[in-house]
């Protein structure tokens, strides 16, 4: 659900509301008590927010069994030779 801004015409309160996309725009002022005198205001956004578990670059490296690895990942990833000699 995205977050909207809102910004009241009479006394200058600034909120913000976070609403489903179908839901209807806010009119009344939540501190000023005034009908019809919010407006909703286009921001650039939050950008995509993560919240719970997972999502950190630790849950997702490969675990090591005491191989040659490089814990960094710094070096150059080469699929193995699948000849042997």
């Amino acid at each position: 659900m995205p977050t909207y801004e809102y910004q009241c015409k009479k006394c200058g309160h600034r909120f913000s509301e976070f609403q489903r996309i179908v839901d209807p725009p806010i009119k009344d002022c939540p501190k000023c008590k005034k009908t019809n005198c919010v407006e909703q205001i286009i921001s650039g956004g939050s950008g995509l927010i993560f919240k719970g578990s997972g999502f950190y670059i630790t849950d997702y490296k490969k675990k090591s069994s005491g191989g040659d690895e490089s814990p960094s990942g710094s070096g150059s990833a080469r699929p193995p030779d699948s000849k042997k000699d």
